[in-house]
């Protein structure tokens, strides 16, 4: 969207009077954020960078050259993406947020406990920010580690509306490194996103170029037998879906980026030979899981979103969107070695080299093959029949679309006709079953809980998920995850909340429990100060990442008193995820699948602490 006359026309020194007084310094305004630059780094971080407590920031529509060619992405403070925001836990953290697009945008700063009007999601706990506007983020720091924040505006995300944040902690980590450097992973597209949208309402295997080949079949035969694999192919087709749908955006639209910068660009993070390495690695992207691996090197995972767990080395870890890990490695030799991090559908990759010096690259290790869905995609699928809202699609209904809209109140919800729902407790769900739900349960129940701590059967905490063969490298699973020390809150959950993550992926609608959030009738509630447990199921044969707003989730993932906390859970097709959560945030948040088109298309909710 081009932008109005009074932005566009903007003089270079209007810009920089308007630069320097919002508090930005010119190097703010290069192509790039100086964290993403391909240089060493120590302690601390090159000039650019926005160093707490105050830290202003300017939203833009800019044109830039990505991979070789130019778009439009949203800049902040003049790079795409973002600045590093730089604070310190114990700190009261004041960000100014200043509005130069000619529609409204927002920044969320994800992972965060803050007050819920700072949390900036438009229509929740906050109405967004206006054109020609500032927003003041004013809140106390009260955590450490790598998160990041982007837009919650409409498809911003998509845009480029995102950057990286490193909170540093009040006391010595549990763990020491000499140098770090930030990989931010992103998906870029030249289509304007409502186009990819549109595109996905329409066929949501618009961008799926890899579907299976004749030399595919004759393969499957010989591994599997003639009788099986026309077995499978003819489920596959009586669902008419495809096996290989495993990403709704894939690399025939994205180009897959590391800190901004394409594969051809060869990013280049410096170390010395000997040095002990912090990779504080963010899945910023809109749509993509990536799969992380440095061939010749160990990683040892140190913390999982923010949070410090007991060091676990691994060759390769999958990183789902809005996921952070932070990764020490201690390259020994004088060699160059490549950051990998390639797509899970493997239609892409994005690339950058971590070398002693400039100018040094690594081979590209070599590509896997496709991979394909299982029987446990087609048994989640068949768990729903979503035939009774085939010819529902309300998305391109007026008020509607709330989860991306501008000024939605997502909690009164208006211009919605309830009337038919009243009376409906959506948040418990008590006894209620919905149409095609061959297996429903209670959503809350005080008595037959299981300890606090236990996995959930039907969880797959020891699979890393499609496409990745333990048996070939050590790879992280979520059972690998034990916090580096128990949490404050040792109660055990007094009531169980259950939650089915449904699709209708013929016409690309998303939901929680088969209602899209433009059906639902007001949020889900928690009780101020309870201990509850959260259930989920995923009915759907894609994997979903699930986010809740301004309160962790701590993943029962059988680690007993040292199970992990995280602000983002991956679920996979069928499988059925428990976490526990601390109800000790009062007010209104937002709860997602943080695939932003999944998002945009119903799996939202509200949840009200109180």
């Amino acid at each position: 969207m081009p932008l109005s006359p009074a932005v566009s026309m903007l003089s270079r020194r209007q810009l920089l009077k308007v630069a320097s007084a919002l508090g930005l310094s010119t190097a703010a305004l290069g192509l790039r954020p100086a964290w993403a630059n391909p240089v060493g780094l120590g302690r601390g971080h090159p000039q650019g960078v926005e160093q707490g407590p105050e830290i202003s920031l300017a939203i833009r529509r800019e044109t830039r050259t990505i991979a070789g060619k130019t778009g439009r992405p949203i800049t902040l403070n003049g790079t795409s993406p973002g600045p590093l925001i730089r604070l310190r836990e114990g700190q009261e953290a004041v960000l100014r947020v200043t509005n130069l697009l000619e529609e409204q945008t927002s920044a969320h700063w994800h992972g965060f406990l803050l007050p819920p009007e700072m949390d900036g999601v438009p229509g929740v706990s906050f109405a967004g920010i206006a054109p020609g506007e500032t927003f003041t983020a004013r809140f106390p720091v009260s955590q450490n580690g790598t998160y990041w924040y982007h837009s919650h505006s409409g498809l911003q995300e998509q845009l480029g509306h995102a950057g990286p944040i490193i909170i540093d902690a009040a006391e010595p980590e549990p763990f020491v490194y000499d140098r770090e450097h930030v990989l931010l992973l992103t998906d870029w597209t030249f289509e304007d996103p409502k186009d990819v949208f549109r595109h996905l309402k329409v066929s949501e295997g618009y961008y799926n170029r890899q579907e299976r080949t004749i030399a595919d079949f004759f393969a499957d035969v010989a591994k599997n037998g003639v009788a099986d694999t026309l077995a499978q192919r003819s489920m596959w087709a009586q669902m008419r879906m495809s096996s290989r749908d495993l990403a709704d955006v894939t690399g025939t639209t994205y180009i897959f980026l590391m800190n901004g910068h394409a594969p051809q660009d060869n990013w280049t993070a410096l170390f010395k030979p000997g040095e002990k390495i912090r990779l504080r690695v963010i899945n910023g992207s809109a749509m993509s899981y990536f799969d992380v691996r440095i061939p010749g090197l160990t990683m040892t995972v140190v913390a999982a979103d923010g949070q410090p767990v007991q060091p676990v080395p691994v060759d390769e870890f999958r990183i789902a969107v809005a996921e952070t890990y932070d990764v020490l490695v201690e390259p020994e030799a004088d060699r160059a070695y490549t950051l990998f991090a390639e797509s899970m559908d493997r239609s892409g990759y994005a690339r950058g080299t971590l070398a002693p010096r400039l100018g040094m690259a690594a081979p590209i290790p070599p590509r896997r093959s496709i991979p394909d869905r299982g029987m446990e995609a087609m048994s989640a699928h068949g768990s729903m029949d979503h035939s009774d809202v085939q010819d529902r699609d309300h998305a391109a209904m007026p008020g509607t679309d709330h989860a991306g809209t501008p000024g939605t109140d997502h909690s009164a919800m208006q211009g919605m006709d309830h009337s038919a729902m009243q009376g409906m407790d959506h948040a418990a769900m008590q006894g209620m079953a919905f149409p095609g739900d061959k297996n429903p349960a209670p959503a809350s129940r005080s008595r037959g809980l299981l300890p606090a701590g236990t996995a959930q059967p039907g969880s797959h905490y020891d699979q890393p998920g499609i496409g990745i063969d333990p048996a070939a490298r050590r790879v992280l699973v979520y059972r690998d995850l034990k916090a580096y020390a128990p949490w404050p809150d040792r109660r055990p959950p007094g009531r169980e909340l259950e939650l089915q993550l449904t699709g209708n992926m013929k016409r690309y609608m998303w939901s929680f429990d088969g209602m899209k959030f433009s059906e639902v009738n007001g949020p889900i509630h928690f009780e101020h100060g309870e201990r509850l447990r959260l259930i989920f199921t995923n009915t759907t044969m894609m994997e979903h990442p699930i986010h809740l707003h301004g309160m962790w989730m701590e993943l029962e993932n059988g680690a007993g008193e040292l199970i992990p906390r995280k602000h983002t859970l991956n679920i996979k097709p069928g499988e059925r995820v428990s976490a526990l959560v601390s109800a000790d945030a009062p007010g209104l948040w937002a709860f997602h699948c943080h695939l932003l088109y999944h998002m945009d298309a119903g799996m939202f909710r509200v949840v009200r602490v109180a």
